[in-house]
């Protein structure tokens, strides 16, 4: 019985010992949570409750052109914090949501939820406050309404590279542009003040603080010149609203460094007072339209058939060519741009009348293989790799689909689409010596002492051409431009080489009648190019649209200006003076066909396009104005023909 009564006992115990052990093994692993696991969150929570945080933003760094000129700075600012445990100690919350309301022109129930909600030691109300606003709130003296010191991005020069540097967030994020590519080196670290608080949130009087510096973001030095981009910009608004253009681009260029020295996209914005109210004009005026968007290149490509059939000895200087006004390729005609046909003319005339058929030869002495070799050497059809937010690789047409008339059409400029800057910098490669260049915005940066931080070096991609091909190419394209289509672009004393383009447009695939992109590429000087210029103007709504008159004129302007900026000295040589010199009467052609008025014009010393055909019904100049010798004289004739649109007709 004893036995039975121990042993009874005896099993309770153990059960009790049992339940013991698991209490004292789950207690352990409960501290073990506590004290280790969460330890963090436990000291977090803590802290929560006896301090307070608030943020000190660092300074985003600064935007610089390669002179130091500041083109984009974060200035002090007001934001508005609340303390809803202060505020409802006060239990003032109505009268602060009313107020504040009514001067920040906020929603009132919004503000009333932030104020009272005393979860959160401090919330947010507004961002960079006016001066007004700030000064108003700071007179109504509101328990628990914080006015912090913030940051907000200016723009110093207003819409000057509006799409180059492109724009912040109101938190100071990079949306767009360098601001976006660069926003990891601009934007710095936050730093934060704890301050020792009461239960209710209050800080306490005398307690401790702890203070963490923010390091302040790197600045940008871009390659920029503003002197430049200032003289890009004034031409191209001059074109904009000359021109009646939709829009208008324009590079400027180094064509040895590839540094980009101007970029300029018209229309454009404020970027300190953007169009809030107009979201899709806002989002189209942001688009760098010089990097982004293609376009057919028309004329200017031919600077890159050229070198290549140079190059392959598929040219030379003694060239010629035969012109009847079309080129027959596969059964199909490719017509020129011009009614009247060029006849016989050497290379350097063939380049200098922009002569379609010439190139569809040289296209075709390439081939496709080829060609489409040097296509690819120059860049077309992959991105440029720039230091930018977004780039483009244009559109090519796949090679195992090219056939001989595509070949011809992509010999003078059609049937591929570019972007500018692909472009300008693929004839930069050709007249620099024959390097393709990486193209660049950013020079380096530097931190708050001025030390450099990062440095950039040009850098050459592969070398295209020859040094030989190179030069031959300079010196065609100087004659275009001293006696050839860009003579418009001519600047007394210097040596200045370019090419002239006027491209289609196309709808849905079918070419637009009458709608066009005309543009003009020139260099400086001719014999060592040390600026290149591109200007294109989309949809110029004028009379004549060729780029010799709508887009040469204004890259004049710019090469002359930057040129004596640059303080590059004019060459003062007697064939330079004695052709800016000669004044010619401009005879009165109208009336005439077109071939008579060619012969008249030339006979007096005069070059001439034409655009229609049968009896010139206007010309510019007018009869009796003063030109200088090889002008070009812009004649319409009484029926319109596209003179831009290469119809393919069966023989």
């Amino acid at each position: 019985m004893a036995n039975n009564t121990y042993a009874r006992y005896k099993g309770r115990l153990f059960w009790i010992l049992g339940a013991f052990m698991i209490c004292i093994v789950l207690l352990v692993v409960q501290l073990f949570r506590w004290q280790i696991v969460k330890s963090q969150e436990l000291q977090r929570r803590a802290l929560g409750q006896w301090t307070s945080s608030t943020v000190v933003s660092a300074s985003r760094g600064s935007i610089y052109d390669r002179n130091m000129e500041l083109l984009a700075v974060s200035a002090s600012s007001k934001s508005l914090v609340v303390q809803p445990a202060q505020i409802a100690k006060k239990g003032n919350a109505n009268t602060t949501a009313d107020q504040l309301a009514a001067i920040l022109d906020m929603d009132r129930e919004t503000i009333y939820t932030r104020v009272t909600n005393t979860k959160y030691a401090e919330q947010n109300i507004k961002r960079h406050l006016t001066d007004e606003e700030a000064l108003a709130i700071e007179a109504l003296d509101l328990p628990g309404v914080v006015l912090v010191d913030d940051r907000k991005r200016y723009y110093p020069k207003g819409s000057t590279l509006a799409q180059v540097l492109g724009r912040t967030s109101n938190d100071g994020v990079g949306k767009e542009g360098l601001e976006l590519k660069y926003d990891k080196y601009l934007r710095g670290l936050t730093g934060r003040i704890y301050s020792s608080t009461d239960i209710g949130g209050m800080q306490i009087p005398g307690g401790e603080e702890r203070y963490i510096d923010p390091t302040n973001g790197l600045n940008l030095v871009l390659t920029i010149d503003y002197v430049i981009q200032k003289f890009a910009e004034s031409a191209m608004k001059q074109c904009y609203e000359e021109q009646k253009a939709k829009k208008v681009e324009c590079v400027v260029m180094n064509p040895q460094t590839g540094e980009v020295l101007a970029m300029v996209n018209i229309p454009d914005y404020d970027l300190n007072n953007p169009p809030l109210d107009d979201m899709e004009a806002w989002q189209e005026y942001s688009r760098n339209s010089a990097i982004l968007d293609v376009y057919e290149p028309g004329s200017v490509f031919k600077i890159i058939t050229l070198a290549s059939a140079l190059e392959e000895g598929k040219v030379n200087l003694n060239s010629t060519f035969n012109d009847i006004g079309y080129a027959l390729v596969d059964g199909q005609k490719i017509k020129c741009w011009r009614n009247v046909p060029h006849g016989h003319q050497s290379l350097t005339e063939a380049v200098c009348n922009s002569c379609n058929p010439a190139f569809v030869e040289m296209g075709l002495r390439l081939g496709v293989d080829t060609f489409y070799k040097y296509l690819r050497s120059f860049g077309f059809g992959t991105e440029t790799n720039i230091d930018f937010s977004a780039d483009q690789s244009g559109l090519v047409l796949a090679q195992k689909y090219v056939q001989n008339v595509d070949l011809a059409r992509m010999a003078f400029g059609q049937a591929v689409a570019v972007t500018p800057l692909q472009l300008i910098t693929a004839v930069s490669a050709a007249i620099n010596g024959g390097k393709l260049m990486q193209p660049y915005l950013v020079k380096g940066m530097v931190d708050d002492d001025g030390n450099s931080v990062m440095n950039v070096e040009p850098t050459v991609i592969r070398q295209v051409i020859s040094e030989e091909t190179s030069a031959t190419v300079r010196q065609i394209l100087e004659e275009v431009v001293r006696v050839g289509g860009g003579k418009n672009a001519y600047i007394p004393g210097y040596r200045v080489g370019g090419k002239t383009g006027t491209a289609q447009k196309y709808r849905d695939g079918v070419i637009v009648r009458d709608k066009h992109i005309a543009s003009f590429l020139g260099f400086a000087p001719a014999d060592d190019p040390q600026i290149a210029v591109l200007v294109v103007v989309d949809e110029p709504d004028v009379a004549i649209d060729f780029g010799s008159v709508v887009a040469a004129p204004y890259a004049k302007m710019i090469l002359e200006n930057a040129l004596k900026y640059m303080n590059i000295q004019p060459e003062n040589t007697e064939e330079g003076s004695a052709l800016m010199e000669a004044n010619i009467e401009v005879p009165d052609v109208r009336g005439m066909d077109c071939a008579e008025a060619e012969k008249v014009l030339k006979k007096a010393g005069l070059r001439m396009l034409v655009q229609g055909e049968g009896k010139v019904i206007a010309q510019v100049p007018a009869a009796g104005a003063m030109v200088y010798s090889n002008t070009e004289i812009m004649i319409t004739g009484e029926e319109p023909v596209d003179a831009y649109t290469d119809i393919y007709e069966d023989d």
